[in-house]
């Protein structure tokens, strides 16, 4: 038996219960993991919550990323005692996820930990880090340079965003961070690497379609408006990469910068990453971030404090990385 939370629908109605399973229930994989450490990220606050059309499967466990030891496996590519860490694929939504002492998962669905991280701070990066690394990745694909100029980071106090400041600062760019919290959240942005802190009311305003040119390039996490804003004011030949909507999924833009100033706008996904871009990424990850970042912007939590934890990270509560230490 195992401990585990395990969401169930309740006449409509998501409801999360710490229970304790048996290794037979689990559903069918190759890979049967002991997890040490899953992570809460904002889909999973709305799994957790019921505030989001995210599980597919009842009863589900959720959590859409975790590392840990390989029990069994039948998959000849992961033996017993290799670490490993899993992020996406539609784990916590329509496969049982990390926020549980055992998964067991499909083979492909998962990357050996890389040397220099161990479980922990594979949860420290996470599926948040893993973004904010593919979306470095594709502003560095489209010519982007420390020399470029100012790289805005949207959502900077998020997990993507707080990574992505971490990253870009380690690797010799000057960082803009843009926080709805400037007074709560920038000392913490600060000590991750950010030069200066931006308002977010900044790029709230209606955009017009084109604007003063100010940034090299952007990671946004926010889309809709500030994403429209940021297009407007990015230097000719920028890019910006774009994986999130916390904003909204609109996009009240023009073609303008795009055909006059040569702007790039590059979608970024996590989920359906293929395998060889994964182990990119996370090769990546354990080379560039610095030993810092894993003290700083990380709270740890129990799995009897997930469900609290889900509900502040929906109402924009909670800053950095959440642990969840199984």
């Amino acid at each position: 038996m195992f401990k585990a939370l395990l969401l169930e629908n309740q006449d409509g109605k998501t409801v999360p219960t710490l229970t304790r399973l048996a290794e037979s229930q689990l559903p069918e994989g190759e890979v049967r993991v002991a997890v040490a450490y899953s992570s809460i990220n904002y889909k999973d606050g709305l799994a957790i919550t019921g505030k989001g059309k995210i599980v597919r499967q009842w009863p589900l466990v959720p959590g859409i990323d975790f590392a840990g030891t390989v029990l069994e496996s039948a998959d000849s590519r992961y033996q017993p005692g290799d670490k490993v860490v899993l992020t996406g694929w539609g784990v916590g939504e329509g496969h049982w996820g990390g926020m549980a002492e055992q998964a067991r998962v499909k083979g492909d669905w998962l990357v050996p930990l890389p040397a220099g991280l161990d479980e922990r701070q594979a949860m420290c990066i996470g599926t948040a880090g893993l973004t904010a690394m593919l979306c470095v990745l594709a502003l560095e694909e489209a010519g982007i340079t420390p020399a470029s100029g100012e790289v805005l980071v949207t959502g900077a106090a998020g997990g993507v965003g707080s990574t992505s400041v971490a990253l870009l600062a380690a690797l010799g760019y000057q960082v803009a961070a843009l926080t709805g919290r400037p007074e709560e959240q920038g000392a913490m942005l600060t000590a991750l690497g950010a030069s200066r802190i931006v308002p977010r009311s900044e790029l709230l305003v209606p955009a017009k379609p084109l604007e003063k040119q100010l940034w090299a390039a952007a990671v946004d996490t926010v889309g809709s408006q500030v994403l429209a804003k940021l297009l407007a004011q990015m230097n000719y030949g920028g890019a910006v990469a774009a994986c999130g909507l916390a904003g909204g999924f609109d996009l009240p833009t023009s073609v303008m910068p795009f055909i006059l100033r040569n702007v790039r706008l590059q979608g970024v996904d996590s989920v359906m990453c293929p395998l060889a871009r994964r182990q990119q990424a996370w090769q990546r990850l354990a080379q560039d971030l610095p030993a810092s970042f894993f003290a700083q912007a990380v709270t740890e939590i129990g799995l009897e404090q997930v469900v609290e934890a889900a509900e502040a990270i929906t109402l924009g509560q909670i800053a950095g990385r959440t642990l969840v230490k199984l």
